[in-house]
């Protein structure tokens, strides 16, 4: 029986809506590369009434409105979110595999997330009721202090196609939580899933306007979205070139963002370590979610003392990995998004070669799969750090790997990049993880490790990376704003200008 996907509208003020100009963008299986369906292509017109309609959401009702509401409220729908996407699990992780090809275990644990970061946002939300009116400190008895929380106000959010709807998760609860409403944007290669959020929102009753949902090209959607007037946060995650792109359109009307873009991190593999357990979170660290992830650990940094065995080692695992149609059972490696990110990875393998970088293991289509955009899961050697495939983010299943002698020189090769998200280090001397781990520049250091991610924790990275700070209470932060009440409370007067006499 053929696949395809479920055709919903646009979702905006609690409706679904036909967009204004009705255009569609067809959506792409990336395992078999059929068409399965399409999704609405909305525009600047489009925008306009989510936008509206999330303004309006603010503050509907007076003293009713979602936020002021207490935070207890908010929870009571983000709860009943979680419930609704545990209950559609089979169904969404489904979704997510044929749109965005990762494989069906992932998805299934990426919809297992979702619903675990609803429910811990609602936990927040219930939190923040207890910290308003935090009294501060002052120095003079005549004046007393305290400081609101209040939501920031209409936020964007943009996201991006690797992690659907976990991605999407990671910034509309935070968002809800504090009181916001929303517009979301996700990517246009990845969109089913975000849709089907607008399905979860009408089931629980989640007031209209508060969350809305447009999908469409980010040139036309995402453009108008960045630069609205009336939106007063952006919260984006994509690349490094669109994220400046985001930063300049938000410049012009001094509104904050929050930007988490690309990397190219680095795991440094020591000489004690158990070479198979280091092999197997090397692998993991750069080939999970079809190595489709911004903090993948793609430049492997391992002691020349170790480095022939380990190499070895890691073709022999990478050559075990299961790669299939998503869907298939075991599989552990599916297809790239689309054929525009397959040419990518194939050119950017071509010229590693040419710049005289070895091919240990993969580099192509896998021989088994005729269609679809499958990219063996590939290991690259005799790297030099001058060489595009070392500095630039290839985003599908490529490792690199450089030696080094020294722990020194380690740190070096680690920090020697423009981009600062994420990086790992194995050892089993834990005093020397601890000096890599203050020394690398970056914002998420793994020991021992690669990759795991808790919505208990911040998430966010340095230099070209992007700022700001997504998950944990850091998450909820973003959508916050400060506001200090400051009051005079002595009964004499201020006695700064002298009374007038009186007539």
């Amino acid at each position: 029986m053929a696949i395809s996907i479920p055709s919903l509208q646009l979702f905006i003020d609690g409706e679904w809506r036909e967009p204004v100009l009705k255009k569609r963008i067809p959506v792409v299986n990336p395992a078999t590369e059929e068409i399965i369906g399409d999704i609405p292509a909305g525009t600047a017109e489009d925008i306009e009434l989510a936008v509206a309609a999330a303004r309006g959401a603010l503050s509907r009702n007076k003293g009713k409105d979602w936020s002021s509401a207490s935070g207890a409220y908010r929870a009571k729908f983000l709860r009943a979110i979680a419930a609704k996407i545990t209950e559609k699990k089979n169904e969404l992780a489904k979704l997510e595999a044929i749109d965005c090809g990762k494989p069906l275990d992932e998805a299934a644990w990426d919809i297992d997330d979702v619903a675990g970061c609803f429910e811990y946002y609602a936990d927040l939300a219930e939190a923040l009721d207890g910290k308003q009116k935090t009294s501060v400190s002052l120095p003079m008895q005549t004046f007393k202090s305290h400081v609101l929380k209040e939501p920031i106000g209409v936020v964007a959010l943009i996201t991006p196609w690797n992690y659907p709807l976990l991605m999407a998760t990671w910034k509309v609860a935070p968002a809800l939580a504090a009181g916001c409403t929303a517009v979301l944007k996700p990517s246009e290669l990845a969109s089913v899933t975000c849709l089907e959020l607008g399905v979860v929102c009408r089931e629980v009753g989640l007031p209209p306007g508060v969350l809305n949902i447009v999908t469409g090209l980010g040139s036309e959607a995402g453009a108008s979205l960045s630069s609205h007037p009336n939106v007063d946060k952006i919260a984006f995650t994509g690349s490094s070139a669109t994220g400046t792109t985001v930063m300049t359109a938000a410049a012009r009307t001094t509104k904050p963002v929050s930007l988490e873009l690309g990397g190219k991190s680095p795991i440094i593999i020591f000489e004690d370590v158990d070479l198979d357990k280091a092999a197997e979170w090397t692998l993991f660290g750069c080939f999970w979610t079809n190595g489709q992830i911004c903090s993948a650990t793609s430049r492997l940094i391992v002691h020349e003392n170790i480095a022939e065995e380990f190499l070895e080692r890691l073709v022999n695992w990478a050559k075990n990995i299961k790669i299939s149609d998503p869907l298939e059972k075991g599989c552990r490696l599916g297809p790239v998004v689309s054929q525009g990110q397959y040419e990518k990875i194939l050119k950017l393998l071509s010229n590693a070669k040419s710049e005289g970088a070895t091919i240990l293991c993969g580099g192509g289509r896998p021989q088994h799969l005729k269609k679809g955009f499958f990219v063996e899961s590939t290991i690259i050697g005799d790297v030099d750090t001058s060489m595009e495939i070392w500095k630039e983010e290839v985003f599908g299943p490529v490792l690199c790997a450089k030696t080094f002698r020294t722990e020194e020189e380690a740190i070096e090769l680690a920090n020697d990049t423009r981009y600062g998200l994420g990086g790992a280090v194995i050892s089993k001397d834990l005093e020397r993880c601890e000096r890599v781990t203050k020394a690398l520049q970056c914002g998420i250091v793994w020991v021992n490790c690669s990759q795991p991610c808790f919505c208990q924790e911040p998430w966010g990275g340095n230099k070209r990376s992007g700022f700001g700070r997504e998950l944990g209470e850091w998450g909820l932060d973003n959508y916050l704003t400060v506001k200090q009440v400051t009051e005079y409370v002595s009964d004499e007067p201020w006695g700064w200008y002298q009374a007038p006499s009186r007539l």
